[in-house]
């Protein structure tokens, strides 16, 4: 009877203690987390026929080329598990590559605008259409992953569940930011000259 009694005494305590709530959300963030990585895997699919249709345009800057090869050889060499996700500095390195291949292929459109026969050849005009789609799902995913880790982070961080977070080693995770926060946050100089 005590045992039958303090069994239940114990379940009744897991039950309000958030073990479950640190499972289920867990889980979703590592299921958000892989929706961000198809994304990711996506964009660097796309970059090689980029690549190839932009090199047919003879007098195109090679060091924009190279940029974004270069770029895609760092983003995609960094091994994204679902473990990536509880490790900060792991994960600022991931988002730092990610960044710089994102640079790199707006840069890469830049230049390419001043190229009127390579913006009438149809194949990079939809190559072009699809990359921005892809950059609008990455931005999708990566904010249905932010949410994630938000309730994440917020039932690591309330008491009591803290302290089975505690316990069981849950911490919170990191999640996005912005890569130029500094520059974002200083206001912009205007100046309206004066006559």
């Amino acid at each position: 009877m005590k045992r039958l009694l303090a069994l239940l005494l114990v379940a009744t305590a897991l039950t309000g203690c958030g073990y479950n709530d640190f499972q289920r959300l867990d889980e979703d963030t590592k299921s958000k987390w892989s929706e961000v990585l198809n994304q990711y895997q996506r964009r660097a699919d796309l970059v090689p026929n980029i690549v190839a249709s932009v090199k047919g345009e003879a007098n195109f800057e090679q060091e924009t080329l190279t940029k974004v090869i270069e770029a895609r050889s760092k983003a995609t060499s960094i091994q994204a598990t679902p473990e990536l996700i509880n490790d900060p500095a792991a994960f600022e390195k991931f988002q730092q590559a990610q960044g710089e291949l994102t640079g790199a292929l707006s840069r890469l459109m830049v230049v390419a605008e001043q190229y009127p026969q390579l913006q009438a050849n149809q194949a990079f005009r939809d190559l072009r259409v699809t990359l921005e789609g892809t950059e609008n799902r990455i931005t999708v995913a990566r904010n249905a992953y932010i949410q994630s880790v938000q309730q994440y982070n917020v039932l690591a961080r309330s008491f009591p569940t803290n302290l089975t977070g505690m316990v069981f080693g849950y911490k919170a995770k990191p999640t996005f930011t912005v890569q130029n926060e500094a520059e974002i946050a200083r206001p912009p100089t205007v100046d309206f000259g004066t006559k």
